[in-house]
């Protein structure tokens, strides 16, 4: 993926926001906060998708960025900023699980633990996944990463292994790679969800 995007920056300059979102995830991927940067950049200011209907705004992923760069005064400027914006949402959408999601995470980044495990469970009340199976589930799935983020690894651990027997794609390299779930790592639950994923010779 790396060589295939950097062909493109060489080549057709022009395409770069179309591929955008997949530079990200990779230079997220790699650890690499300068090229993650620039890639934030290239996505301009729309919403960001993170899947499954769940988008989070440019201030969110700098935020992010800031973070992986050990940058912790920008990081939580970016993620004071992002709140900010996303109360309004959810101000103007209250029954939008997803706005529920994001703003949950958001407080999770900003170490707010009660606020931002009720946000998520909140989210995922609004959209459980009797009532819609793939946006449902993708909210599990972020509800988790929520209480990772609030050093809650029980419940993380208990969610994810939920969220990734459902419909919305969880993949290995996801769950492996991306800075989302170093909190996990070494929990020996993390890691068996991990491996049921791990691609196989078949």
């Amino acid at each position: 993926m790396r060589e295939a995007i950097n062909s493109i920056r060489t080549t057709n300059p022009a395409a770069i926001p179309t591929i955008a979102d997949v530079w990200l995830c990779s230079a997220l991927a790699d650890r690499n906060a300068d090229a993650a940067k620039v890639a934030v950049t290239a996505e301009g200011d729309n919403p960001i998708n993170m899947g499954g209907n769940v988008y989070v705004s440019r201030l969110f992923m700098e935020g992010v960025v800031a973070r992986l760069a050990k940058d912790e005064d920008k990081a939580r400027s970016d993620f004071a900023a992002a709140r900010v914006d996303q109360e309004k949402t959810v101000q103007a959408q209250p029954t939008f699980g997803p706005a529920w999601c994001v703003l949950g995470l958001i407080d999770a980044a900003l170490g707010n633990k009660e606020e931002a495990l009720r946000e998520g469970r909140h989210a995922v009340q609004l959209l459980p996944v009797e009532k819609d199976a793939f946006v449902g589930n993708s909210l599990l799935k972020y509800f988790a990463m929520i209480a990772a983020w609030v050093g809650e690894n029980d419940l993380a651990c208990e969610q994810l292994a939920t969220a990734v027997r459902g419909p919305t794609a969880t993949g290995y390299g996801e769950l492996k790679l991306l800075p989302f779930w170093d909190p996990l790592p070494c929990d020996p639950r993390f890691e068996k969800i991990v491996a049921s994923l791990a691609p196989t010779a078949d």
